[in-house]
């Protein structure tokens, strides 16, 4: 199953990519169902049946939650409704049902990147009170991913990382540092690091992995551009450098997942950064090969988190159940059976299960990926900073724009978003 960077990054379990929560649902009992206790609850006055929105590409992972939760609950039954695959049809069908400000879904699972939006439209229900939720076994990063303005907005139902994947015959030494990867690929006869800096949402990630990954970010908690700070300059230097020197692949600028994906299992690539996904396919492969988590300037990179986000519509006429729902997705079982399907759970325990492990080696990289992971930024203009990211990434990369005007462009545009 291939996990895409927006939403399942939305990018894989990156093997499991395992892009949130042990809340109250297993807290106490991993297999309890209800989280229970608050004063709507006791009183039923917001329970009964729900329908939970999802796009249909990852619905087989939640179909037997739904079904296992269905049969404890024949008065408060959850109906599934698949909306498209692609991500932006799927936003765009909630939207429309959202501005009518209607009920028609009770629980969205939302992409990481429209949580902030949703929110900041006042179309979430917010998880307090009430609807407070434990998130202290969750992954934080996750977490952050659905917090708004400091308030939580939604509960993380399944996360994604990246990784970094080497050819041990080509490049015997795991590095330590993006240093240690450049000094390795001088040694290399062909592609050493292939990504993808192709221009859509792969080159804002990975152009935000280098910016994160030498200290520096876009913009701040209050929405303002911080991507002229001389961190995020370093940073996205480094990313031009390596393309320029041949570290980077010059393939890369026509590069999504899926032509890294087969550069990397055909072995015409030394090392790459892709989401797990990619795992089964090396060992498929035949290849010899390891994996570990992106490398930064000092140490272990930066991963930009994938998955989704349930967040209850402030219109549902059941968010007491809704609750209940989305806790117990996020409980021990529940999120083992995503590790098991190779999508990415938020439980952070999950990952440290022996047997697991056997079955999938990568989970303990994509531990570490995840617990350094960050966010894409928490914006309601996220679609704008995005295109700035992508437009002045790439006229650095291919056109001989500098750094200096690639970041001033950046943040006059992140700017004029927000106005």
């Amino acid at each position: 199953m291939k996990f895409h960077a927006t939403r399942r990054t939305g990018a894989a379990l990156c093997a499991i990519a395992l892009s949130a929560t042990a809340l109250t649902a297993c807290s106490d009992d991993a297999g309890s169902s209800n989280a229970g206790g608050s004063d709507a609850q006791a009183s039923g006055a917001d329970r009964g049946p729900i329908t939970f929105a999802m796009g249909r590409n990852d619905t087989d992972k939640i179909t037997p939650i739904i079904e296992a939760w269905n049969k404890e609950h024949p008065d408060e039954k959850v109906t599934l409704k698949e909306l498209a695959g692609e991500a932006d049809d799927q936003r765009d069908t909630l939207v429309q049902s959202l501005q009518a400000g209607n009920s028609d879904y009770d629980v969205m699972a939302l992409d990481v990147v429209w949580t902030a939006d949703f929110a900041a439209n006042q179309w979430l229900e917010p998880l307090e009170g009430d609807y407070a939720v434990d998130t202290s076994k969750l992954l934080q990063a996750t977490v952050d991913s659905a917090t708004y303005n400091g308030k939580l907005y939604a509960l993380p139902q399944n996360t994604n990382g990246q990784l970094l994947f080497r050819n041990v015959d080509k490049v015997p030494s795991k590095p330590d540092t993006f240093a240690d990867i450049k000094s390795a690929c001088e040694a290399v006869e062909g592609d050493c690091l292939t990504t993808q800096l192709k221009q859509y949402e792969g080159l804002t990630v990975n152009t935000l992995g280098f910016i994160n990954g030498w200290g520096g970010s876009v913009i701040d908690e209050n929405g303002e551009p911080t991507v002229e700070s001389a961190e995020a300059k370093a940073g996205l230097q480094a990313l031009v450098d390596a393309y320029g020197d041949g570290t980077i692949a010059k393939g890369s600028t026509a590069a999504t997942e899926e032509e890294t994906n087969l550069a990397f299992t055909e072995g015409n690539t030394a090392l790459a950064i892709n989401w797990p996904y990619m795992y089964t396919n090396a060992v498929e492969a035949g290849l010899n090969f390891e994996v570990q988590p992106l490398v930064g300037e000092n140490g272990v990179g930066v991963s930009t988190l994938g998955g989704y986000n349930n967040g209850i519509n402030v219109n549902s006429k059941h968010k007491a159940t809704a609750k209940d729902f989305i806790e117990f997705i996020i409980n021990e079982e529940n999120q083992l059976s995503f590790a098991k399907a190779s999508f990415p759970p938020v439980l952070a325990s999950i990952y440290d299960d022996a047997d697991l492990i056997k079955e999938h080696p990568y989970l303990p990289a994509l531990k570490e990926s995840l617990e350094n992971a960050q966010p894409r930024p928490v914006s309601p203009f996220y679609p704008a900073i995005s295109k700035a990211i992508q437009d002045n990434a790439y006229a650095a990369l291919t056109a001989g724009k500098s750094v200096d005007d690639a970041t001033k462009d950046m943040a006059a545009a992140i700017k004029q978003a927000a106005q």
